[in-house]
């Protein structure tokens, strides 16, 4: 028999049909290859970015305590020594004091002293250009308030250095022309009360000394770039070593993965070659197993679907199962226009009274036999055995197929009887209509049993002019609309034999048609 072209999803059991989804996912395929060794750098890049992470905050921490004792420690003595100077007002000795720190120690970007007796005015600094204001504009005004404990109440004087890390609002010069620290540069200012000679509990003024933290960021700096080329370093060997990993654990996959895309491609004979003993190796025995299993499954459900579709035809299958076969469901439905040929055997009746049910039955199967192979051949397909009778469609835009698939039906239907009257039995005649219009192809019945069918008004009328070839005497009828679909029409004998009838059960008269056959004149 042959095949329609097309054939619903469901009944195509190709293995192929995934390979053309994994090719689209192809774009986004990453090999276990590839993770194995992203994975492990990853790791990897972590580990040394916790590293680097932990040790910088390490030494910040450190350089930055050390710094800070270093400030307090030099706070807290040379606030002492500005003792007497600040009890005796002499800014001079004072001054002299702190451009000589200044010019030792290049961290050191202001020194300042203020007098709580002058409201905070400060009284002697370095770099100069700051003595004189109340509240300095080298850092913001919240850290002076701080230094100088402003609005305190219960004030004692307190030998612990006051530690705040903040910024510059300016840039500094020291010695007059030379850049010392720039605006927005990170320092470390201490400040300690400096007391009254005479009477400890009482505070003359506030030392207070900014220290520079970009020595410390520069330590930083140089720190991390060294522990980054060493995490550098230890990536690339990690890399190497990852891959080379990736790639021994992985050409037993890549293996296993070429004979499934084999197999997915039709190869159900092909089977993988295992060459270890590990977990691998079972899984290679296991993929064995299932393409065993696969490819007896497939040939069992490929001999139920060829056996499924001598019982429904493929064009139904496109109708009651557009999402494959194990989806049918009672209701699917779809309208199409086609063309219906009924053909059926005059004096059925008294031709099966007068044999056995066997042998009517054979005698059923060996005509039937005969006349769908002229239908098929010619494109159509059987819809339904009524009996004796034969229901069968043609999806063709034109009518001359099953004119000529008629033609060919009683054909066979001669040889038949040749070879019927060769063994003494009665020849047997039949009658043909064929008329043309929409049918609803669809599902009936229940959950429990579904059925294929064709129902419309163009099969009762199809079913109407067969029954009329008894009353012309001739062996095919067709309708007016047979013939306007025609596309040759000059390739047949076509006669008029009734210009306007009105067939049972339709108001609308139709025009019938003759179709001669080649041997009649």
């Amino acid at each position: 028999m042959k095949r329609n072209a097309f054939k619903p999803k469901s009944a195509k059991l190709n293995p192929q049909g995934t390979k053309h989804s994994r090719q689209k996912n192809l774009f986004v395929f990453r090999s276990i290859q590839t993770r194995i060794v992203m994975a492990i750098t990853f790791l990897i890049i972590l580990v040394v970015t916790a590293i680097v992470w932990l040790w910088a905050t390490n030494e910040m921490e450190f350089y930055r305590t050390q710094k800070i004792q270093q400030v307090q420690s030099f706070a807290a003595a040379f606030g002492q020594t500005l003792q007497l100077e600040l009890g005796d007002r002499n800014w001079a000795n004072m001054r002299a004091k702190m451009d000589l720190i200044m010019q030792s120690n290049e961290d050191f970007v202001y020194v300042m002293v203020d007098d709580r007796r002058e409201n905070h005015q400060i009284v002697s600094a370095a770099p100069n250009d700051i003595a004189g204001q109340y509240m300095t504009d080298l850092v913001p005004v919240a850290v002076s308030q701080n230094a100088i404990r402003f609005g305190e109440k219960d004030f004692k004087t307190s030998l612990k250095a006051r530690i705040t890390e903040t910024y510059l609002l300016r840039n500094i010069e020291f010695p007059q022309g030379i850049l010392r620290a720039k605006k927005g540069e990170r320092i470390i200012e201490a400040a300690i009360d400096i007391p009254d000679s005479y009477v400890p509990e009482k505070a003359n003024g506030t030392f207070r000394v900014g220290i520079t933290l970009r020595r410390v960021d520069g330590q930083i700096v140089n720190a991390v770039t060294k522990t980054l080329a060493v995490g550098a370093i230890a990536l690339l060997l990690g890399i190497i070593a990852a891959y080379y990993l990736a790639w021994v654990l992985s050409q037993p996959i890549l293996r296993l993965r070429e004979s499934a895309a084999r197999l997915a491609a039709g190869e159900l004979d092909h089977r993988v070659k295992i060459y270890s003993q590990d977990e691998l190796g079972e899984l290679g025995h296991s993929f064995n197993d299932m393409s065993d299993s696969l490819q007896a499954s497939f040939d069992q459900l490929k001999k139920t679907l060829d056996s499924f579709e001598r019982f429904v035809p493929e064009k139904f299958l496109q109708v009651i199962a557009p999402r494959g076969i194990e989806n049918i469901e009672v209701g699917e439905f779809a309208k199409r226009n086609m063309t219906i040929l009924f053909s059926d055997i005059r004096g059925y009746t008294a031709l099966s009274e007068s044999q056995t049910p066997e042998e009517t039955f054979k005698f059923l199967n060996e005509y039937i036999s005969y006349v769908v192979a002229a239908i098929d051949e010619h494109g159509g397909f059987i819809d339904k055995y009524i009996g004796d009778a034969v229901m069968a469609l043609f999806d063709d835009e034109h009518t001359d197929r099953a004119l000529k698939a008629a033609i060919a039906m009683q054909s066979e239907i001669a040889k038949f009887n040749q070879k019927r009257s060769q063994t003494g039995l009665m020849p047997i005649a039949s009658g043909i209509g064929i008329h043309r219009g929409v049918v609803v192809m669809g599902t009936v019945g229940s959950t429990f049993r579904i059925d294929s069918t064709v129902i419309g008004d163009a099969v009762n009328v199809s079913s109407r002019i067969e029954s009329l070839t008894k009353n012309y005497n001739c062996e095919v009828l067709i309708s007016d609309s047979v013939v306007c679909a025609l596309t040759h029409p000059e390739d047949f004998r076509l006669e008029i034999v009734e210009e306007s009838v009105k067939v049972k059960g339709k108001e609308a008269a139709i025009k019938l048609y003759r179709l001669h056959l080649n041997n009649e004149h």
